[in-house]
C-alpha cells in the first residue's frame, strides 16, 4: 500500500513539475503584477492624501496672507504652491485669492499674470472661466479692448455665461459699440438667474441704452390682471 502511495504521489509531483515549468514563469509575472498594481494604487492614494495635506496647509498661510492685505507674501507662498502642487483646487483657489489680493493693492499687471495662469492651468473649467473673465476686467482698465474679448472667447463654462455677457457688454460699450453691448447685456439679464441681485444691475445698463426689459413688468401686469379676476 505504502509502495502504490509512494508512485501516486510521484506521478503527481512529476505533473506538478512538468506544469510548472511550462507555465510557472507566467504565473509568476502574473502575480508580480498584481502585487504591483496593488502595491501602486496603495501608493498613489498615499501620495494624493499627501499631496493635499501639504498643498492644504501652504493654502492656509496664503489665504491669511491674501485676507490681511499681504499681496506679496500671498504672491509668494503661492509660487511653490503652483510649481508643486499645480492639479490640486488649491492651486486654482489661491490663484484666484493671490489676483484679488494683488488687484485690491493696486499690482494690475501682477494680478494679470496670476489670472493668466489660473486660466491656463486651472484643472476645472468653472475656475478657467472665472479667471478669465476677472482678467477681461483688468484688460479692459488697461483698455486692452481686443485682448480682453479674446479671453472672454475661451469663458466657456456653463455657470458663468450670463457674466461672461455682462463683461463683454462692458467692453463693447467701451469701445462705443452700442447695438453689439445691448445685445451682450440682453444676453446676460435673460441667462442670469432672476433671484440675483447682480441682474438688476444689467438691467440698469440695458435701462440706460433705452432697452429695459419689459418681462418682469408683463410678468406683474398678469399677476395684477388675475388679481382683479
Amino acid at each position: 500500500m505504502a509502495t502504490h502511495l509512494d508512485l501516486e504521489e510521484q506521478e503527481q509531483l512529476d505533473q506538478l513539475k512538468h506544469f510548472w515549468s511550462q507555465y510557472g514563469n507566467l504565473i509568476t509575472w502574473v502575480v508580480i503584477l498584481v502585487l504591483g498594481a496593488f502595491a501602486a494604487l496603495n501608493g498613489y492614494n498615499w501620495w494624493q492624501r499627501d499631496q493635499a495635506t501639504k498643498a492644504g496647509a501652504m493654502f492656509d498661510e496664503l489665504g491669511k496672507a491674501a485676507q490681511a492685505g499681504d499681496a506679496d507674501r500671498a504672491a509668494a507662498l503661492f509660487v511653490p504652491l503652483k510649481d508643486r502642487y499645480a492639479r490640486t483646487a488649491f492651486a486654482e483657489q489661491g490663484g484666484m485669492a493671490v489676483a484679488k489680493a494683488q488687484f485690491d493693492k493696486g499690482q494690475l499687471d501682477n494680478a494679470r499674470g496670476t489670472l493668466a495662469w489660473v486660466a491656463e492651468n486651472a484643472t476645472e473649467a468653472e475656475y478657467q472661466t472665472l479667471a478669465r473673465i476677472r482678467l477681461a476686467g483688468i484688460l479692459l482698465d488697461q483698455k486692452k479692448y481686443d485682448e480682453a474679448l479674446r479671453q472672454l472667447d475661451s469663458a466657456t463654462s456653463k455657470e458663468f455665461e450670463a457674466l461672461a455677457a455682462d463683461r463683454r457688454g462692458d467692453i463693447l460699450m467701451a469701445q462705443g459699440k452700442k447695438d453689439e453691448a445691448k445685445a451682450a447685456y440682453q444676453k446676460a439679464w435673460k441667462d442670469m438667474d432672476p433671484k440675483i441681485d447682480y441682474r438688476r444691475l444689467i438691467e440698469a445698463k440695458l435701462t440706460a441704452l433705452g432697452a429695459a426689459p419689459d418681462a418682469d413688468k408683463s410678468a406683474g401686469a398678469t399677476l395684477g390682471a388675475e388679481t382683479a379676476k
